[in-house]
């Protein structure tokens, strides 16, 4: 069999700051015409490293990269560099970057651009527009979305959002397809759709891929061989079921789930009546409805929301958090045995908010800012009496309790929409500061020790930026920025669908220990069906904006698999 990549001895370092770290350690392995290959290993092992390596992405610092006859080397010209990316194709972690265009246009755009350097529409009266299009329209196909060619990707799930990125890398042609955690966001549905379009696309084509995947039942049902990474260093490579073995090996005990208050609990959240429809022009009708919905969320309970991709889970999450008005109904918070509405003006809502944290699944942390301050922004606009102190300065600055509170509403939001809001206020981002300041560092260092405990993260993680954390401690450096102000209530829309198994049972533990401690009441949505059988006292089914199962995590996940007919699960 014809050997298409060639990895030899490949070795990357990063310096951080006087430090050097060695991320890639004499890696070597092939992946022969026609095979899938997986890596697997705990976050921050080198995976995507390697991968953006292969790509062309990244400089390396010794080793060689062969591709179908190519080879580079760390002193290879651009040239080659340049051929290397132009014959690889990758799908990147958490990308969600699209054009505000119709699906096919995406796509489109991806085909034309091998034509004329730059992606861009081609005319409609080119010669070959319509052959172009129906090009565009078979990779549409291929992933499962020629129902919403015409829809516009911000009005796709998360899920759908990733099939239109492997659509567009595969119109490259590539001679290998990299894939860096292709269906980690989507639902068990969206996932058997993507996993079956991958082997459909290597059986007739022949494509080689190389997939990295925290999930060992990706690998299971979709790899030919796999290769477990950690620190940089191949430490098994064969037959998939016996290297999940070895790698799995190290995964730690799950601690039993907090139990649940005796005798009638308290409401925490009550949901009333709401009805909520979106609707998009360009495709003539209604995409996604909830009619009368009515449920309750106890006190000191961890409730998972779980469903297809689509169903409406992430804008029911944004109504809770308050980001989302529904049509109709009302949204409670208990506050002091007082039922606030969340949806119309309260003098009590900025309290609620407070006390409320959020994670979102596109989360983001500042790359300009190490975590110590971006911990003293979150300990000041959620901590201990900052609502009355900042009252008394919108009061000097002669802004309105009304303002203020809208104001205080997107202090939770992703930056580029909260700067939207802002600049329809007639403010700018400042005014969090002036409103908000934030909280010393040593007072920031007290309240971050025990919360980098239950997360095991070391201290030293305050002192570092971003950029310098692996995927796994990004997310636990976000949760411990939102949880440290101790919110009464967590909202988390799946923001630990990345994390490998190992980090992913830490963090598991980390949340029931949270839940027990502090009897924070936990709702989250999440396509990580083990992961929610395993946090979870409840779990809610929602399917086209409705309702249709709720119960024991264990019943509602297996009804889940079985609507979902996810063949990978068995």
């Amino acid at each position: 069999m014809t050997t298409v990549l060639e990895v030899n001895d490949l070795v990357k370092e990063y310096r951080l700051g006087k430090e050097k770290k060695r991320a890639l350690d004499g890696v070597s392995f092939k992946v022969d015409d026609g095979e899938i290959v997986g890596l697997i290993g705990r976050s921050g092992g080198g995976k995507s490293t390697l991968l953006n390596i292969i790509r062309g992405f990244e400089p390396f610092d010794s080793g060689t990269v062969r591709l179908d006859g190519l080879e580079v080397t760390p002193n290879s010209c651009e040239e080659d560099f340049l051929k290397l990316k132009k014959d690889t194709a990758i799908h990147l972690q958490r990308s969600f970057a699209l054009w505000s265009d119709y699906v096919v246009n995406d796509v489109l755009r991806k085909i034309y651009s091998l034509r004329i350097g730059y992606e861009g529409i081609p005319p409609t009266d080119l010669p070959d527009y319509d052959d172009l299009e129906a090009e565009a329209m078979r990779y549409v196909r291929m992933v499962g979305l020629e129902e919403k060619a015409r829809h516009v990707d911000y009005a796709l799930s998360g899920g759908e959002k990733q099939r239109v990125i492997i659509a567009r890398q595969l119109a490259k042609k590539p001679k290998i397809l990299l894939l860096d955690e292709p269906v980690t966001m989507a639902c068990p549905m969206t996932k058997q759709e993507i996993l079956d379009t991958l082997k459909n696309v290597n059986r007739e084509t022949g494509l080689p891929m190389l997939c990295a995947s925290h999930l060992p039942d990706v690998h299971r049902y979709l790899v030919d061989r796999l290769i477990w990474i950690d620190d940089g260093r191949v430490i098994e490579e064969g037959d998939p079921e016996y290297v999940l073995g070895e790698f799995l090996k190290g995964l730690p005990d799950a601690v039993p789930l907090p139990g649940r208050g005796r005798g009638r609990r308290k409401m925490a959240i009550k949901v009333k009546d709401v009805s909520h429809r979106f609707y998009l022009i360009s495709v003539g009708g209604e995409t996604l409805s909830f009619n009368s919905l009515n449920f309750t969320i106890n006190k000191g309970d961890i409730t998972s929301i779980v469903g297809p991709s689509g169903a409406g889970k992430t804008v029911l999450w944004k109504m809770l958090a308050g980001f989302l008005f529904p049509k109709k109904g009302d949204i409670f918070y208990r506050h002091e045995d007082e039922w606030v509405v969340m949806n119309q003006y309260h003098k009590k809502r900025m309290d609620i908010r407070r006390r409320i944290g959020v994670m979102f699944q596109e989360f983001a942390l500042s790359p300009h800012e190490m975590i110590l301050d971006q911990l003293a922004f979150k300990l000041g606009v959620k901590g201990q009496h900052v609502i009355e102190d900042a009252k008394e300065r919108a009061r000097e600055l002669g802004i309105a309790d009304e303002v203020l509170d809208l104001i205080y509403q997107l202090v939770d939001m992703p930056g580029t929409e909260a700067k939207e809001k802002l600049e329809s206020l007639g403010l700018s981002p400042d005014i969090f500061g002036v409103l908000f300041p934030r909280f010393p560092h040593t007072e920031t260092v007290k309240y971050a020790e025990s919360i980098f405990d239950a997360l095991d993260l070391p201290m030293d993680v305050l002192d570092r930026y971003p950029q310098e954390l692996s995927g796994g401690e990004k997310v636990r450096a976000m949760l411990a920025i939102t949880l440290a102000p101790q919110p009464d209530i967590l909202l988390l829309d799946e923001p630990f669908g990345d994390l490998d198994p190992i980090t992913l049972r830490d963090v598991t533990n980390s949340l029931k220990w949270i839940n027990e401690r502090f009897g924070t009441t936990i709702v989250l949505i999440s396509h990580h069906l083990d992961f929610v059988r395993e946090v979870s006292h409840r779990a809610l089914l929602v399917v086209d904006g409705e309702f249709v199962m709720d119960g024991k995590p264990d019943v509602v996940c297996d009804e889940l698999v079985k609507r979902s007919d996810a063949a990978y699960l068995g």
